[in-house]
């Protein structure tokens, strides 16, 4: 084993190099880790706790139990598309170094830019919604617990302490992968069985003591109550937030490719398995919850959003065990939080090297004594601290966080698929080590199909009932990075920014030599200059 690493490393390293980068990051993950990695990304029992008042807004049960299967295939699609092109460019670009390789050179510049700054923006505002969301969930779990006027303790808390639990969360979430980079692997797998014994034991205990009575099957699997004042099918459509938040991690954990010993191996199996694991995941969290839950319209009056807490209390009877049941949830929530910011460093930092960001040549470094690319994980923190602000202005502010953050991420997804399946005709994937033919095309309609629908449909409020409070600022964010990018491509990217280096091949007319699965560099074949 030891004798197989020295050689992984330099094949892995030397494959980098022919895409047109240096190593600078220790390769110290195999592929189990990368597929813990896929599952703490989405953290799955805890992503659809924070946003399950989007299915039950949506419409309860029904909307809970298969929008989750309708999501997770969708992603299963998703998640392939991008192992198949991940097994040919395996950098910590991710979805924006494949876009700008798989594109013609014609347009090669513009696509890389926007599905670069979709990357980069999805990252941030995901990895924030995850922070935000553990405050608002920590505040409602401390409410399980009532003072003598029977009101949640934490009922009366104002905007700027929830505010100075996210700052104390963020800090947290960035000081451990900071600092701690060589345990995060350890922190990874303790959290495997973390959420293996929490959830075991949370699910055992609320169907066991289902203090307020247990659903029929029919109930759980067809009552569709929406609450939401849109039409039923778009109601339902609105809940898919729920899911398409938990999964929306799918594609991040591309910017690891570089800590990755066989990146062009490991990686696409880690994304593809992870999609599956989390899958089933969600299913064994989701259907208990579904067999104990109380008054659906109720819950959606919920003003915090959060719940959950309730949910729990209402199964148990009693304020300590609904808490305790908690914990597990509230701990998974930082360990979420701490690997989308070891994801968003590397993405913003891999962009950063190729000049697309203001400041590039600050946020491309990586500290030596730390082995990280320590001021772009700080650039990511202090975007997030200064976004959390919305929060004074609207307590829908974790709409705006969770539903751009899918926006974005979905939008970079879709980028280098539909460069491969429009423009390339998925010519250059046929060298790949991960390569699903027919199949894969039609994951990659898919793809493409679910983008289209998600940019307006997690732009729009999730009641028909427009106020203050209920607005969705989604579009507010999004329309502000696309302001922002958009500004600065045309006062310095259309000028100067050139895109990653294609060392060795004719920029001009193909894509970088592909890599056999064995880790060696294929030759590109004669069509691969059809642009």
């Amino acid at each position: 084993m030891a004798q197989a690493r020295k050689i992984d490393r330099p094949n892995a390293d030397a494959n980098l190099e022919a895409l047109g980068y240096t190593a600078e990051l220790s390769r110290n993950r195999s592929t189990w880790q990368v597929v813990f990695m896929c599952f703490i990304l989405a953290s799955v029992p805890y992503g659809l706790s924070t946003t399950m008042s989007y299915s039950i807004i949506g419409g309860g049960s029904a909307n809970m139990i298969w929008g989750w299967i309708l999501v997770s295939l969708i992603m299963l699609c998703v998640g392939s598309s991008l192992a198949e092109i991940t097994s040919v460019y395996p950098t910590a670009g991710g979805v924006y170094y494949q876009t700008f390789a798989l594109s013609p050179a014609w347009c090669r510049r513009a696509t890389a830019w926007i599905c670069g700054w979709s990357y980069v923006a999805g990252n941030i505002t995901i990895t924030l919604a995850v922070n935000f969301a553990t405050a608002l969930f920590l505040v409602e779990s401390l409410n399980v617990f009532e003072n003598a006027a029977g009101q949640g303790i934490a009922e009366d808390f104002q905007a700027w302490q929830t505010y100075l639990i996210f700052v104390a969360i963020t800090l947290v979430c960035h000081a451990i992968p900071a600092f701690g980079n060589r345990w995060l692997t350890h922190i990874e797998t303790f959290a495997i069985f973390w959420t293996m014994v929490g959830v075991t034991a949370i699910l055992i205990t609320i169907l066991v003591v289902a203090d307020g009575g247990r659903r029929s099957a029919r109930w759980v699997f067809t009552s569709f109550e929406p609450q939401s004042g849109w039409p039923d099918g778009w109601s339902f459509c609105i809940g898919l937030l729920q899911a398409a938040y938990g999964l929306s991690a799918t594609g991040m954990v591309t910017s690891m490719c570089e800590e990755v010993r066989q990146p062009a191996i490991q990686v696409p199996r880690a994304i593809v398995g992870g999609v599956a694991l989390n899958m089933f995941a969600g299913l064994v969290y989701l259907l208990p919850v579904a067999f104990v839950l109380p008054s659906i319209a109720e819950l959606a009056q919920i003003p915090s959003g959060q719940p959950v807490p309730t949910i729990m209390k209402y199964a148990t009877g009693n304020s300590a065990g609904a808490f305790c049941l908690l914990i597990p949830l509230l701990v998974l929530g930082i360990i979420c939080g701490i690997g989308c910011v070891t994801a968003t460093s590397r993405c913003t930092w891999a962009f950063a090297r190729d000049g697309a960001i203001p400041g590039s040549g600050w946020w491309k470094k990586v500290h030596e004594g730390l082995g990280i690319p320590l001021n772009a994980m700080l650039l990511g923190m202090v975007i997030e601290l200064l976004l959390g602000l919305i929060y004074f202005g609207s307590s829908a502010a974790f709409s705006a966080f969770s539903g751009v953050g899918v926006i974005f991420l979905t939008l970079s997804y879709a980028c280098p698929v539909a460069v491969s399946l429009i423009l390339r005709r998925r010519r250059p994937l046929e060298q790949g080590s991960f390569n699903l033919g027919p199949l894969g095309c039609f994951c990659n309609v898919v793809c493409i199909g679910w983008c289209l629908l998600a940019i307006p449909l997690f732009s729009m409020p999730t009641s028909a009932t427009v106020t203050k409070d209920t607005m969705n600022y989604a579009s507010v964010v999004f329309v502000g990075f696309v302001l922002v990018s958009a500004v600065w491509y045309f006062v310095w990217g259309r000028a100067n920014y050139v895109g990653p280096s294609l060392e060795g091949v004719e920029v001009e007319s193909r894509p970088v030599s592909p890599l056999k699965s064995d880790g060696s560099i294929k030759q590109s074949g004669a069509h691969d200059s059809d642009d």
